[in-house]
């Protein structure tokens, strides 16, 4: 049991369907995604074949209700996927996150029911692919300085999106989108608003391909608006609650991260415990070294708290869900701690295997380029600090 600062408790119960999910998704991640992992990264193809079964097994939406193509668990279940895709591929695992936490939870909170009837199913249910699109090449963690822009048409129906947005994560290969943009500068951050965006209409662009350093088989773009038509229908929520909505996901998106850093440091670790134990120096294994158990020691001591504050925040979140309420601390500092665990484990994976750790004949090297990108999306490791921070000293 674990204590908020509210003196609630939090439990979390692993149930036989869960026990079962994990089961499944470790088989399926072991016997189709690892095979092909380092091909794909050397590659950074999108790995289309793959990610078409994980719909198929109910994957792409998990948290979603049957109803709206989801598979209908629960957050638990949601970032148990999430620690077992990312052990075979960070890659994965990420285009898993997105679709997920940010595309479908969003429309979920905030959308009508002929949105989620529309926009939702076809995404969960793994037939088309969904993107997050909130980040321009000069606007980063400051949302409210973006240059993208919508403005309505004279006959009211329409807006009139232009704008360049950068690091779209699916962004090449998605089908539907949420974007935030302006349609009020002058109200800053209160002047976003959350459109639904076909990618298959005029005056959508896809810009390009970014060859980044990890996560190279989840594919990343810019997207360009030039005069793109949006029906005033298809905006999210209310003109003017984009900001909100964005932050909003992002609570859920920093959770999926977190899962992700977990299973990207599970990975490693039990690489570097097997590599410890068959590796001979010195007349045994290298294990038997006390610097060698060291690092064990700390790296399990990092997992295992790492695994404490996701569950506070998977439970944070569950305790919302009635009053749709926000759990932006234990989100964030669960993101925090699981991506700074996942550089350190992945760093002392490296150290562990010697030579062979920065050789892309070992899987450790891919992980440890993998781990960086966790403390950058979602808000990096310093905005997770100002979040948490803030919101202690009651500053807003």
């Amino acid at each position: 049991m674990v204590m908020t600062d509210q003196s609630r408790p939090l439990t979390l119960t692993m149930t036989d369907e869960h026990d079962m999910l994990v089961q499944a998704v470790r088989d399926f991640a072991q016997r189709e995604i690892v095979p092909i992992a380092e091909e794909f990264d050397e590659s950074g193809d999108f790995p289309v074949d793959t990610v078409h079964k994980m719909g198929e097994m109910g994957l792409m939406g998990i948290e979603v209700p049957e109803e709206y193509g989801g598979a209908g668990m629960d957050t638990l279940a949601y970032a148990l996927t999430m620690v077992e895709i990312a052990k075979a591929d960070a890659s994965h695992s990420t285009i898993l996150s997105v679709n997920n936490s940010l595309y479908c939870n969003g429309i979920l909170i905030f959308g009508t029911e002929e949105q989620k009837q529309e926009w939702v199913t076809p995404i969960a249910s793994g037939e088309q692919v969904g993107a997050y699109s909130l980040t321009e090449p000069m606007s980063g963690s400051d949302a409210g300085t973006m240059a993208s822009r919508a403005v309505l048409n004279e006959a009211g129906t329409h807006y009139i999106i232009n704008g360049r947005k950068s690091w779209v994560t699916s962004g090449p290969v998605a089908d539907r989108i949420v974007l935030f943009t302006m349609t009020d500068a002058d109200e800053g951050h209160k002047g976003i608003t959350a459109f639904l965006i076909e990618t298959d209409k005029p005056g959508f662009i896809r810009g390009k391909k970014e060859p980044k350093l990890g996560i190279r088989a989840s594919a990343t773009s810019e997207i360009i608006f030039e005069n793109y038509e949006c029906p005033v229908e298809n905006i999210l929520g209310q003109v003017g609650q984009g900001f909100k909505i964005a932050m909003t996901v992002l609570d859920a998106g920093r959770i999926g991260i977190a899962a992700q850093a977990l299973g990207i440091a599970e990975a490693a670790y039990e690489a570097s415990l097997n590599y410890a134990r068959e590796r001979e120096a010195f007349g045994g294994p290298i294990g038997k070294f006390q610097m060698i158990q060291q690092k064990i020691a700390d790296m399990k001591t990092r997992i295992e708290a790492s695994r404490g504050l996701l569950y506070m925040a998977i439970q944070a979140k569950e305790n919302t869900m009635a009053d749709k309420g926000r759990y932006t601390t234990e989100a964030s500092m669960a993101k925090l701690f699981c991506s700074e665990t996942a550089a350190f484990v992945t760093d002392e994976a490296v150290q562990i295997h010697g030579g062979m750790g920065y050789s892309k004949e070992m899987p450790v090297e891919r992980y440890y380029r993998d781990a960086r990108i966790t403390r950058i999306y979602e808000g990096t490791s310093e905005i997770q600090r100002m979040v948490i921070a803030r919101n202690e000293l009651g500053i807003r």
